[in-house]
């Protein structure tokens, strides 16, 4: 039997594979109308309207306006006067609404700004109103959102708060409850606090629902579902923290409330790593699969992999077939880059909505600074400088990443005496860099970054004895400049901060890529953020304890930001398949917005690392065409085999006349045939030839 492990990545690189109609480069929805950036983004309340009156407002009317550098006395008789003429007015409205659009009600009267009333329609029309004498215009009210930009740099990436709509934070996913797969929630998190005082179990209050535990060590050593790891409180904050959660980490204060991805959603605890159980036998995932099923959730999140053994995997199979069966499973692709045929069980899964990971542009670390020159750095599981401030020279391991060895391996005895050592990232632990540099002497060591991007949290990988000295890591733009300061006066500040950098969608260097085995299709469909996410862990992991918050990256971090969005897509369109609403977040992902790991500026657009492209929630709840399956692959065809194959795709069309077109460089070899009408569906054929000579 399989075991699987939770996805939060520690070290090493990869890219990312994603999602369909991608592989043909063909695209199946329309963008909204216009460019969809307003700063205000304003649309209708169709249950009521804003009625305007004939005669001027007390601003304007030629009896009452003041003068100029004046403002109107409200208290002065001619304004008194005019006041009770244009009450009069809206009486006389107000009688003929009940005459002849008796259901409409007034809800609101204005007479300073516009003469107007507000009306509860009731059903009654617009152009009814308009037939009242005293009428001069009649629209439907408007509804409007700040003109701040969203200030969580996390779910700006996705557009999340945009996909609210009308609604806004208190309707997004609303009723709609998703089940995490995982270490457990601490409901005593305020990300999970609800409205009562008293909760309603014992791991369980009116947000989070559900509290059971699957393991088959639980009983033998009295494990329950308690958030022992940190893991899954993680997962489920990015899923449906509360709306506008105040944090901090380390000490330092984020600038900005958090908010998870679907934050009215409810959500469950399905346990299958507790206690100190790092791996989950593929027997108690399915076990908590299906319970969650029963349970009534909607979705399911599984921040989890293990290895993939192609159509024959049992777990891939419960996934495909839940899908069917009306629940979305949205899985990790894993943390197994770089490289082709990377992807996890059970990302694998043909109908699993599998996620890839990109960057969030932020951080919370402390500064380096060396002759007057400051470089931010990233605190995580290890020591820190906890004051005064660290003072020493630097002393660089040299090697061959950028200038700097990695020091996997023993150091010169007292080579380190003193310093801030500097070494590379790569080749082995965190850990075992650390403590190779304090065995040396060193005071403190800075890990340079071996991949592109924002400096991340380091994990300790738990093994004895464990380092005292602080650690950190920088970024690679710095290596070069650090690689050459050996011996340069250096100090580490005590004080840790929020840096919010321009680092955004960097395709992570640990994210698994497709094809997946035996049958070679495209996985992961999408990515997501993965990198840098800040969320909940459990209070007990803060001293003094809690609220707890925390960076950590890995496809598991990415996974719940696709949980959370099935979830404002089911609750906007709850008649939605799973199919579908999987189809509606990965095919209006955006394509040619993800850049190489390697160098943070290269666009990456092969398929098999970035699939779909870069999720975006607000352009997947407008979708207007809806695929089954959201993804087509042909296989492994042997070039020049003179070979076709034929794949059919369903489609629902819920905008206009949908045709469909192939782009890309080998679309020559494609076809693609069948239209589907405006409020139809139907299938589309979709062929590959290769022809001998290719």
């Amino acid at each position: 039997m399989k075991t699987y492990r939770f996805g939060a990545a520690v070290a090493s690189a990869a890219l990312l594979a994603g999602g369909l109609a991608a592989s043909t480069g063909a695209s199946f929805a329309s963008p909204p109308a216009g460019n969809g950036e307003q700063s205000v983004r304003a649309t209708v309340d169709t249950g009521s309207a804003l009625v305007q009156l004939a005669g001027d407002p007390l601003a304007t009317a030629a009896a009452t306006k003041p003068a100029k550098g004046k403002k109107i006395d409200l208290s002065s008789k001619k304004v008194k006067s005019y006041r009770a003429t244009l009450s009069a007015e809206r009486n006389a409205f107000k009688r003929w609404l009940r005459v002849n659009a008796p259901k409409a009600k007034v809800t609101g009267q204005f007479d300073l700004s516009v003469n107007a009333v507000a009306v509860k329609l009731n059903g009654t029309s617009l152009a009814t109103l308009r037939k009242a004498p005293q009428v001069l215009t009649v629209e439907y009210e408007g509804l409007y959102r700040t003109t701040d930009a969203d200030p969580d740099p996390d779910l700006a990436l996705i557009k999340a708060v945009a996909a609210w709509g009308g609604g806004g934070a208190a309707g997004a996913g609303e009723g709609v409850k998703v089940a995490i797969l995982d270490t457990g929630i601490d409901i005593t998190n305020p990300c999970f606090a609800d409205d009562y005082a008293d909760d309603d179990g014992k791991y369980t209050n009116d947000k989070v629902i559900v509290a059971k535990v699957f393991a088959n060590k639980a009983a033998k050593y009295g494990y329950d579902a308690a958030a022992v790891q940190d893991h899954g409180t993680h997962v489920a904050g990015t899923v449906a923290c509360n709306y506008l959660t105040p944090a901090t980490v380390s000490g330092a204060d984020i600038p900005y409330l958090i908010s998870g991805v679907a934050p009215a959603a409810l959500l469950g605890n399905y346990n299958v790593f507790p206690g100190d159980i790092e791996d989950a036998r593929s027997e108690d995932i399915l076990n908590a699969l299906d319970a969650a099923y029963a349970d009534g959730m909607d979705i399911a999140n599984m921040s989890l992999g293990g290895g993939a053994s192609g159509k024959q995997d049992l777990l891939t199979m419960a996934v495909d077939n839940l899908d069917r069966a009306g629940m979305v499973v949205a899985v990790a692709a894993g943390n197994s880059g770089p490289g082709y045929g990377t992807v996890e069980s059970p990302g694998s899964a043909a109908r699993a909505l599998s996620a890839g990971a990109s960057s969030v542009p932020h951080f919370v670390g402390a500064k380096l600074s060396v002759e007057g020159k400051d470089y931010p750095i990233a605190s995580g599981d290890f020591n820190v400088v906890e004051g005064p401030d660290l003072e020493g020279a630097l002393g660089v391991v040299s090697g061959d990443t950028n200038g700097l060895g990695t020091a996997c391996t023993p150091l010169a005895e007292r080579s380190l005496a003193g310093s801030i050592a500097v070494v590379s990232r790569g080749d082995c632990t965190f850990t075992t860099k650390v403590r190779n540099a304090q065995d040396a002497g060193a005071a403190a060591v800075v890990v340079v970054n071996n991949v592109a991007g924002d400096p991340t949290a380091m994990a300790a990988d738990g093994t004895e004895p464990e380092p005292t000295i602080p650690a950190y890591m920088v970024g690679l733009e710095w290596a070069k400049a650090l690689s050459g300061a050996d011996e340069k006066p250096a100090k580490i500040s005590a004080d840790l901060s929020y840096t919010l950098t321009a680092n955004a969608d960097i395709m992570a260097g640990f994210s698994s890529q497709g094809p997946t085995d035996v049958d070679w299709r495209v996985k992961p469909d999408v990515v997501a953020p993965g990198v840098n996410v800040l969320s909940s862990i459990p209070n007990s992991f803060c001293d003094p304890v809690g609220p707890c918050f925390a960076f950590f990256s890995g496809t598991s971090m990415a996974t719940p930001h696709l949980a959370g969005s099935a979830a404002v897509v089911k609750q906007q369109n709850p008649d939605w398949s799973a199919a579908e609403i999987r189809s509606a977040i990965v095919n209006t992902a955006t394509p040619g917005a993800l850049t190489s790991y390697e160098n943070g500026t290269t666009l990456v657009d092969d398929p098999n690392i970035v699939g779909a492209g870069l999720e975006n929630l607000k352009a997947a709840v407008q979708a207007t065409a809806l695929l089954d399956p959201v993804s087509t692959s042909f296989g492994k065809i042997p070039s020049g085999s003179n070979q076709t194959r034929t794949a059919k795709i369903h489609v629902r069309n819920l905008g206009g006349e949908l045709t469909a077109k192939l782009t890309g460089a080998d679309s020559s070899l494609f076809r693609v045939s069948g239209s589907i009408p405006k409020g139809g569906e139907g299938d589309l054929t979709v062929s590959v030839r290769v022809p001998r000579g290719t």
